[in-house]
């Protein structure tokens, strides 16, 4: 009931997700019905889809060609989903800022906005108003300008009258043309016209108002500028774990360590997830890198693969060219019991390397113990420190190998030097390592708990989408030191 309830959540989540992401990338910045908003909402589905099928189909043993073909887009899409709505909320503070500005820029001036345009005063009829013309009547005679200077001169008389009854609407304008007024005539023309008085027309303010070709601007900027930085954040992520993992180099003192094993060197890698994305070449880039270190013991602390030894075990066999002066050891973590721990733990034997399940061996100076994930508890086959650490001489050192960090309270009570485990991914995708360290003591390095020091690798591939953001991966060489050197 709980993990339907759980279900049921995240699906609803993701769809939300969906729907933000599909209005700002889609709804707000196409035309209803045009080729790419049907395009953009076809993805909206399919998309999700894609992934869904990708986390579930090894869960419910789809064919492993199927997982493979779903991995590639699906898990991707995940990662770009993620960073994709990260960048559009933080658009959501840019797109107020510029529509603000725009209309800053598009509006006029104040004295722009307050200028008037006045037009020419219109006359009455010609016997009103003096001329016709909007010349002042008040002017005396010799300063006017003669009509025959702005009328053709056969508008005139009774010729204009006739010429223009043969004319239609739209292309005769004649104006009268009268002789100068004398007497009465004359004074009546300095009179005001009657009618209304001349008025002055106001030039129209040119204002753009916030509207719809505005925002869909600001929509195309914000959601273009989002998309460039989620998906080449998604690529430069994936380059990183397709290029293989980075070499750390660290130097760990234990009290305890006698001074012929000072410098002793230990390869530690974790995460590999071989898997339907990460095949057989990430394996072998990471077996070359582990080989390039020369290292005195190589340690594998868990989460070597996802999914069954039939579908990766050709996958898993340049595991066996490890090589090593001690030896290369195995300790499982939570994937391997989602994959079938024991077929693994067989078949990584077969390869040449040492599963310690819940078992130590004595190494030159120290003790090397190893126990079974918490995972394995489901099964019966959890973590046993009693049986790995329980009756040995606690006068030498012990280094544990432990896939999660969480049991470092168990290694603290068992005396245990140096513990040395991985499962975090160091976040994998940030914000991710937040996340982690709310449910880790140590999500990334080295720290002190007691009198026991805990070492937690990035790990060397990937879960879900092959992308790493801020957590590169890595291979780690922990050079032991003696305080007695």
């Amino acid at each position: 009931m709980v993990f339907a309830l759980v279900g049921l959540v995240v699906l609803a989540l993701l769809g939300a997700v969906h729907r933000y992401v599909w209005r700002r990338f889609v709804g707000d910045t196409t035309a209803p019905g045009s080729p790419l908003r049907r395009a953009g909402t076809v993805a909206a589905f399919v998309l999700p889809l894609l992934s869904i099928g990708a986390m579930t189909s090894g869960r419910v043993g789809a064919p492993f060609w199927l997982q493979q073909v779903l991995a590639w887009p699906g898990f991707l899409w995940l990662a770009c989903l993620l960073y994709l709505t990260l960048a559009l909320l933080v658009g959501e503070v840019v797109r107020p800022v510029l529509l603000r500005v725009l209309a800053r820029r598009d509006a006029p001036a104040p004295e722009a906005a307050a200028r008037t345009v006045p037009e020419p005063a219109t006359a009455g009829p010609a016997g009103e108003s003096g001329t016709g013309t909007g010349t002042p009547a008040h002017l005396p005679d010799g300063s006017r300008p003669r009509t025959e200077e702005l009328v053709p001169s056969h508008s005139t008389g009774a010729s204009a009258r006739s010429e223009a009854a043969g004319r239609t609407a739209t292309e005769s304008v004649t104006e009268s043309v009268a002789e100068p007024a004398t007497g009465p005539e004359r004074e009546r023309e300095t009179e005001p016209a009657a009618g209304p008085p001349a008025t002055s027309a106001t030039a129209p303010a040119t204002t753009l108002a916030p509207g719809p070709s505005r925002r869909l601007f600001v929509s195309r900027v914000v959601g273009g500028a989002a998309a460039a930085a989620g998906l080449a954040t998604v690529g430069y992520g994936t380059y990183g774990v397709l290029r293989g993992p980075s070499v750390r180099r660290i130097t760990v003192p234990l009290a305890k360590l006698p001074r012929a094993a000072h410098g002793f060197r230990i390869a530690v890698v974790s995460d590999i997830h071989i898997g339907p994305i990460l095949g057989r070449a990430h394996t072998r880039r990471i077996v070359d890198t582990i080989n390039a270190t020369s290292p005195d013991l190589v340690a594998v602390v868990g989460d070597l693969v996802d999914g069954s030894v039939a579908d990766l075990g050709s996958a898993a066999e340049p595991l066996s060219a490890l090589r090593a002066r001690h030896g290369s050891f195995f300790v499982t973590g939570n994937h391997e019991y989602f994959s079938g721990a024991g077929q693994w733990v067989d078949h990584v034997r077969e390869l040449g390397l040492h599963p310690l399940e819940n078992a130590r061996v004595e190494i030159e100076g120290f003790d090397l113990a190893g126990v079974n994930d918490i995972a394995g508890e489901t099964e019966g086959q959890g973590p046993d420190f009693g049986r790995a650490l329980g009756d040995r001489d606690r006068g030498r050192a012990a280094v544990l190998l432990a896939h999660q960090p969480v049991v470092i309270h168990d290694a603290v009570e068992h005396g245990v030097d140096l513990q040395l485990s991985g499962h975090t991914h160091g976040g994998q995708l940030w914000p991710g390592n937040l996340l982690a360290e709310l449910a880790n003591p140590t999500v990334a390095g080295l720290e002190r708990y007691g009198d026991t020091q805990l070492f937690v690798s990035r790990g060397a591939g990937a879960w879900g989408p092959p992308v790493r953001v801020g957590a590169p991966s890595d291979i780690t060489v922990v050079e032991l030191a003696s305080r007695q050197a």
